[in-house]
């Protein structure tokens, strides 16, 4: 009997050393997403998404069935001139998108950025005057606003203000992309 018993535990113990083995084996295979803008925040990089487009993966006069499919999720207001999304990055840090249409054409972005964090807030800020200094130089920056003026080739002008909001306890952010008339 003390035999039987004593197998079984050693069968137990070795099936145990098998499982934790295979889970590490899982864990070591899982591979990090790369980074397109590793010298940003990983909360910069999600808002801005990629660097071939304005802001989080679109540019100005695009239609609104762009949108919903760049988007990937339903939007939480749908009228004929606006959709808004909203995002939650973490518990720290979310953010909302309102795109503006004028003939199904997009004609601003709106995003806000809370953070209830301000260190968060303030590195995002500065990851966005960084971004948007290197694509559109010789920004005009006064009292926490910062507006970047594009007139560049056959492109329609646009005008990118960031403003930050923030206060001891909150962060703030205000990205405002539209066109210039």
């Amino acid at each position: 009997m003390k035999k039987q018993l004593l197998f079984i535990s050693c069968l137990i113990v070795c099936l145990l050393f098998q499982q934790c083995q295979n889970l590490s084996k899982e864990e070591k295979t899982d591979v990090l997403p790369t980074r397109i803008f590793s010298q940003y925040s990983i909360y910069t990089e999600k808002i801005i998404k990629n660097d071939s487009s304005i802001i989080h993966g679109l540019n100005l006069n695009v239609s609104k069935a762009t949108i919903v499919k760049v988007e990937q999720q339903s939007p939480v207001v749908e009228k004929e001139d606006t959709l808004v999304f909203n995002y939650q990055i973490d518990n720290l840090v979310s953010y909302s998108i309102k795109y503006s249409l004028q003939n199904d054409s997009l004609e601003e972005i709106n995003v806000w950025i809370y953070s209830n964090h301000p260190d968060s807030s303030a590195v995002i800020f500065k990851d966005l005057k960084d971004y948007y200094q290197k694509k559109l130089p010789n920004p005009i920056e006064d009292k926490g606003y910062v507006v970047y003026n594009c007139v560049q080739g056959e492109r329609r002008p646009f005008v990118v203000s960031i403003s930050d909001f923030s206060t001891p306890n909150k962060g703030q952010i205000n990205l405002v992309i539209y066109k210039d008339k």
